[in-house]
Formats: structure tokens, C-alpha cells, sequence
């Protein structure tokens, strides 16, 4: 029997999820700078819980300690929460300085 492909947005949704506590402004085509709180964060993307509007699809840039400027792809939103892809790899040593700066338990 064949086995099914995998599916890439599963396996990114299992990927660890880091809580935080950052506040970011993001500049958008569509919305212009607006500022967001991250609440958790992975290696491939993150999730705010104060959506200012974006809809799925949608792209913005962002500057984030350690790791820079980096631009990421809305792929979903539910109510105030949005999710977020990053349009690149984050390395990680990078990903665990991120994690010092924005994570509230390792502050």
C-alpha cells in the first residue's frame, strides 16, 4: 500500500511553539507600520493575538533581535489571532538568541 506525502503545513504546525511576550512593528503593503504582540514563536513562523486586519495571504516585513529583518506570510487568522510563516530559514543559534530577547521565562 503507498504511504500518503507529507504534509508540510502539518509538520510546521507540530513544530515547537515558544510562548512570548514582544511587541514588533510590521510594514505592510496593504496596512502600512503597524505594531503586533507575538505570544508564541518556532523556528518557522509565529503567532499575535491582536490582529490589526491582515488576511490570509498578505505579506509583511518585520525586525526581530538577533535574527533582523525577515518577511513573513499571514496563513491563517481566527478572530484577533493571526499566523505567521517566515518567508526564510531562521538558523538556530539565531532562533535561540530570539528566544532570550521575547520568551517572558527566559527573561
Amino acid at each position: 500500500m503507498a504511504q500518503a506525502a507529507p504534509n508540510n503545513d502539518v509538520d510546521l504546525r507540530r513544530a515547537a511553539r515558544h510562548r512570548a511576550d514582544h511587541n514588533v512593528i510590521t510594514e505592510s503593503k496593504v496596512h502600512g507600520d503597524r505594531t503586533v504582540h507575538i505570544v508564541n514563536v518556532s523556528a518557522h513562523g509565529f503567532m499575535i493575538d491582536d490582529n490589526p486586519g491582515f488576511e490570509r495571504g498578505e505579506r509583511v516585513e518585520l525586525r526581530l533581535p538577533v535574527i533582523g529583518r525577515i518577511e513573513a506570510l499571514i496563513i491563517w487568522t481566527v478572530e484577533n489571532r493571526a499566523g505567521f510563516q517566515f518567508e526564510r530559514v531562521v538558523r538556530l543559534p539565531d532562533f535561540m538568541g530570539l528566544l532570550e530577547h521575547i520568551s517572558p521565562k527566559l527573561r
